[in-house]
């Protein structure tokens, strides 16, 4: 039977814009924090999840997953304090899982993304090389890759992630009623607008069964 693919949680950025006291994805949401909900929701669609971090937030990565699913990168190369980068983290998640069948990109700063997503993005990955998720007509997260650029990706360093494979290879978008694939929290108004969406969505869900 081949092998799902694994949801590589990105978690291992700097989030300099967010200027709020603390790490952006320990900041809290719901009843958990923007790491969690976001590992909860991977989990959630039973697929293999593998997160990349620092040890700024590895101890709120050990509260969803286990120690060896975890992998943990210095905050910089050490090179006058150079980052590594997504590209780097990507490539150390993928190395981390080669025998995945795939490989789905999710940044931890997406905690409304629903399970539901994931497995859209998912399911196509046998047809495509590159897949990724859309919400009215826009790009979004989580980004699938096939077994088949494992090579290309565990080269990938600097800061464009994996936009030159996007690029480079035909991609399919899978359109997803989920406006959660568009949401990251760059800053604290990102917070902000998504904790109200939730709060309403809470309350909608609520009234609904009433």
């Amino acid at each position: 039977m081949k092998r799902p693919p694994t949801v590589i949680v990105l978690a291992a950025g700097r989030g300099s814009r967010f200027v709020s006291p603390g790490h952006k994805l320990l900041q809290s949401f719901g009843n958990s924090t923007v790491l969690g909900m976001t590992l909860d929701h991977a989990i959630e669609s039973g697929l293999p999840v593998r997160v990349v971090t620092t040890a700024a937030v590895t101890a709120e990565a050990r509260r969803h997953v286990a120690q060896r699913d975890i992998v943990e990168l210095p905050a910089s190369t050490g090179r006058a304090g150079e980052v590594l980068g997504m590209g780097y983290s990507i490539a150390s998640g993928v190395a981390a899982c080669a025998d995945a069948g795939g490989w789905l990109v999710l940044p931890g700063d997406m905690p409304a993304v629903q399970p539901s997503s994931l497995l859209a993005v998912a399911a196509r990955l046998p047809q495509h090389v590159v897949v990724y998720a859309q919400h009215r007509g826009r790009r979004g997260h989580p980004v699938g890759f096939s077994a088949e650029l494992y090579s290309e990706l565990v080269q990938l360093s600097g800061d464009e992630g994996a936009r030159r494979l996007v690029a480079r290879y035909p991609s399919h978008g899978v359109e997803l009623d989920d406006p959660g694939v568009l949401a990251d929290v760059d800053t604290q108004d990102d917070l902000a607008a998504l904790l109200a969406r939730s709060a309403q969505a809470d309350s909608g869900s609520h009234a609904a069964r009433g």
